[in-house]
């Protein structure tokens, strides 16, 4: 695989930025692992949590040697303290994920599909809100979208400060654009993607992860969940991700 570290500018947020992009590299002889090089690759846009950037998931997993296996390329993007959203006040950073960045991402690495069933997001903390937003509000981008930990129910954020620049007024948030609730309901049947979350059972967000599955699985989504021992911590979406790699690609078989 071919790890590059690519500053660029964004025109949807006005300024340079960064993301961090691992590409199949056809390798035979590395010691430990092989990978796999195609044409047309798959792409897994993997988003970060709050307190992270672009560098977080090749620090603290193996997302690497995990993506090798399945010829997979990775894009992993930078958004700030953004919440994959359009802010109330601040930058658009859901335009920048789901139209901006792709099509930077294709011109720049032409090997990329540009097929939407071969586009995928995923992301943990944060940024599994935001791949599950990606995924219900961008599904002419994104095919399937997976949450490790995802901050899942929004409605339930405290009032006022931080939140109120990026998601409005709290009495806003529900039925709004951001509200994942709401977003999974607007989908008419035949345009609801597949979807994928887990959550620990020891970790603050899993009542708000039980409350969206009820709601995905009532409104009959293609809803694979899985919940198990874990915190909010690395191990366990280290562990995870690549249970998200094997509901992505149910067919390849790894060593």
């Amino acid at each position: 695989m071919a790890l590059l570290h690519v500053n660029f500018y964004s025109r949807t947020l006005e300024r340079e930025t960064q993301m961090d992009v691992i590409l199949p590299e056809a390798a035979k002889k590395l010691i430990g692992m092989e990978g796999v090089a195609t044409r047309q690759c798959k792409t897994l846009y993997l988003l970060h949590g709050m307190s992270d950037d672009q560098t977080v998931w090749q620090r603290r997993t193996s997302i690497e040697r995990y993506a090798a296996a399945y010829g997979l390329a990775v894009v992993m993007p930078t958004t700030d303290l953004g919440w994959y959203t359009d802010m109330y006040r601040g930058d658009k950073y859901f335009a920048f994920i789901t139209r901006e960045l792709p099509a930077v991402c294709r011109d720049l690495f032409p090997m990329m599909s540009p097929r939407r069933e071969d586009t995928y997001v995923a992301g943990l903390s944060m940024g599994g809100y935001g791949a599950l937003k990606c995924a219900l509000r961008a599904g002419d981008v994104f095919s399937r979208g997976a949450s490790l930990s995802g901050a899942a129910d929004i409605r339930q954020l405290p009032p006022g400060g931080y939140w109120e620049d990026v998601f409005g007024p709290r009495e806003q948030i529900p039925g709004s654009f951001n509200d994942l609730f709401a977003a999974a309901k607007a989908l008419p049947p035949e345009n609801r993607p597949p979807l994928y979350m887990w959550c620990g059972t020891e970790d603050s967000l899993l009542p708000g992860n039980h409350a969206l599955r009820d709601h995905l699985l009532a409104l009959g989504y293609d809803l694979t969940y899985a919940e198990s021992a874990g915190n909010h911590a690395w191990q366990w979406w280290d562990l995870h991700i690549q249970d998200v790699l094997r509901w992505l690609f149910p067919q390849t078989e790894v060593k």
